[in-house]
């Protein structure tokens, strides 16, 4: 089993390389950035010694768990994709965080990022799930990343509903393509709790193949500045905005109108009463009404409809 140890950091042609006047433990020491990826990695050894640490580069290992990084407070850059972890743990010390990469490990829960508050960018990507699964996140987590998240990227993950992710208010780029959202409303909904989203991708959902999802989501979203990876024209959008408000007019002015003429005043029925001038009932037997129901008293007004108009009238 291969361990990531300042050992060997020392046997590393890519790191240490001694020089005259410079320990070992003064390089251990200023040590910024480490890169360990594709070297069959399956655990994280003791590095307490690099206290300056930055930047990890872990990816394409094959560790399991994510531990002994207390000692690394000034961490700002994690990268840890393609690995065997399937769970988030041990991160509560890095409080400098500001980027995550998790991409590509076995991954079912996000979770155990509450005291990261610095984190900007979290990457999830591809997790190696069964096809029953899908990624979850935890509540708690997602109110700890509401202000400073930025960037998720959650592609290919068998998830069919994001509603949850609202709360990250301050999400700018957004990235889901491949999984199996369909519902195009809540889609609609989320942006009223995403003011600043300015990109996002959800190339490959089933909601892609309802009528007029490009538009439906341009309109709706204000910010934003491309989707599946296509540019947004502002031209366009313009033009999408105001038909959707011309046709709303529109709508609303038919029902005003549908509303008007479906409605009759019932004191035209009282007896004795003549019907005013040109009304479409001026012919109607009067003793009929009764027979077909029609009120002949009070002041409140009914339905009508054509079809009734040309029985009273036959």
């Amino acid at each position: 089993m291969v361990h990531l140890t300042v050992d060997l950091i020392a046997k590393s042609r890519n790191h240490f390389k001694k020089k005259r006047g410079r320990s070992f433990k003064d390089y251990l020491k200023n040590l910024t950035h480490l890169y360990f990826s594709s070297n069959n990695i399956e655990a994280i050894g003791d590095l307490s010694a690099c206290k300056n640490l930055t930047v990890l580069y872990l990816y394409d290992n094959h560790i399991t768990y994510i531990h002994n990084l207390g000692f690394a407070s000034n961490l700002t850059h994690l990268y840890m994709q393609n690995n065997n972890i399937t769970h988030i743990d041990n991160l509560h010390n890095l409080q400098k965080l500001s980027k995550l990469y998790l991409g590509g490990n076995r991954i079912a829960v996000v979770e155990g990022l509450e005291q990261l508050h610095q984190l900007k960018e979290l990457h999830l990507e591809n997790q190696r799930l069964t096809p029953e699964e899908k990624l979850l996140f935890d509540p708690q987590t997602l109110l700890s990343l509401a202000e400073s998240l930025c960037v998720l990227n959650i592609d290919n993950n068998n998830i069919d509903d994001i509603q949850d992710l609202s709360v990250l208010k301050g999400l700018q780029h957004f990235s889901a393509a491949g999984n199996k959202l369909h519902n195009i409303e809540g889609l609609e909904e989320l942006f009223s709790h995403w003011p600043q989203l300015r990109f996002m991708d959800l190339s490959g959902n089933p909601v892609c193949k309802r009528p007029k999802y490009r538009d439906r989501l341009i309109t709706e979203c204000k910010t934003l500045e491309t989707l599946d990876g296509k540019e947004i024209n502002e031209l366009t959008r313009q033009f999408l905005i105001k038909w959707k408000a011309s046709k709303q007019a529109r709508r609303v002015k038919n029902n005003r109108s549908t509303l008007s003429g479906a409605y009759l005043d019932r004191d035209s029925f009282s007896v004795g009463q003549g019907p005013a001038p040109g009304h479409i009932y001026s012919h109607m037997d009067i003793q009929r009404a009764p027979a077909l129901g029609i009120p002949m008293n009070g002041h409140s007004r009914v339905p009508i409809s054509p079809l009734l108009f040309r029985h009273m009238e036959a």
